[in-house]
């Protein structure tokens, strides 16, 4: 991130009615504009966590995190760059019947528009352009996703440092702290389902998670470093249980591990292979990345992977 530009993050939330798409606009009071929900950034937090925040906020209504849908940059009146990230976030009727809000200050009101309409209503060109992202995954029939997280373990002990089996390495203080920091980035995307390699470092860095959601760790030898180094790991009969269950799921693992997590992600969702997997499984400790997969269609192929670090 360029320490002179301004960050914000938001949402296109969206929902049908009588089978029909409408996306929620925003009235701002002070600007009598029309625009997406977003805001910037907060000290300490992540562009994913910003935006469920923001959209809460604005909105009252909770959502996870789907498909991002690009990228704004534009001028403000200081002269600095604001960047703005943008997701596809479905609003659930629980969520939106949930929701607690009332003009205000900021937002004078909010209103679900059909997306044809939405177009022509928005009072800024790079909100259009944010939506017209939007449409292209309504066009693919793509809209509704659930995601599949690779996560590399938070930074443990070295192995030069540690006498005993290499699988009870603990976090170190700073692993510890990027544990805990990965709760917010992972909640946003709406995991629910954790699997874990047994390895301390791994179980360790999901707990916090796991508290935060009251769920249990899933533990996996079948994505542990060992069974790696012996040649007896098996990614693929994982990664096709989180396929068919459908459901947003974490799987902490190794870096050793990582490249066959989603190579076997790939050849499960019919994806063609590319580079981009290389990029997506080089992480550093306490880096995930996010596989988005259709709802409808898994086998149709990745619809968009994005990669995220804590600031830690």
């Amino acid at each position: 991130m360029s320490e002179t530009a301004v960050y914000a993050a938001g949402g296109v939330l969206w929902r049908l009615v009588e089978g029909k798409l409408h996306v929620l606009l925003i009235h701002r009071t002070r600007y009598r504009d029309v625009t997406l929900p977003k805001g910037k950034v907060d000290p300490g937090e992540t562009l994913a966590e910003t935006a469920v925040r923001e959209i809460y906020e604005e909105t009252g209504i909770r959502v996870a995190l789907g498909v991002p849908v690009g990228v704004s940059r534009y001028t403000l009146p200081s002269k600095r760059t604001k960047i703005v990230h943008y997701w596809a976030t479905e609003a659930t009727e629980e969520a939106i019947r949930a929701s607690a809000f009332v003009p205000n200050g900021e937002i004078a009101a909010i209103e679900w528009v059909p997306v044809a309409k939405a177009v022509k209503r928005l009072s800024y060109p790079v909100d259009v352009e944010i939506l017209e992202h939007f449409l292209r995954l309504v066009d693919e029939g793509v809209l509704r996703t659930f995601p599949i997280i690779a996560l590399r373990h938070a930074k443990a002990v070295d192995r030069e440092q540690w006498n005993s089996a290499d699988t009870e390495r603990p976090l170190t203080a700073r692993g510890k702290r990027q544990a805990k920091a990965l709760v917010g980035p992972l909640v946003a995307f709406g995991t629910r389902r954790i699997v874990s390699s047994p390895a301390a470092r791994c179980v360790k860095t999901v707990a916090p998670l796991a508290k935060a959601l009251d769920r249990k760790v899933t533990r996996s030898t079948l994505i542990s470093q060992d069974a790696w180094e012996e040649g007896a790991s098996d990614a693929r009969t994982v990664i096709g249980q989180r396929v068919r269950s459908g459901k947003a799921a974490v799987l902490c693992s190794h870096g050793p591990v990582l490249p066959e997590i989603l190579t076997e992600l790939a050849l499960a969702t019919g994806t063609l292979r590319g580079s981009y997997l290389g990029s997506a499984s080089a992480l550093e400790t306490a880096e995930f990345s996010v596989a988005h997969l259709s709802a409808d269609n898994p086998g149709s192929g990745i619809v968009a992977i994005e990669t995220h670090a804590t600031k830690l």
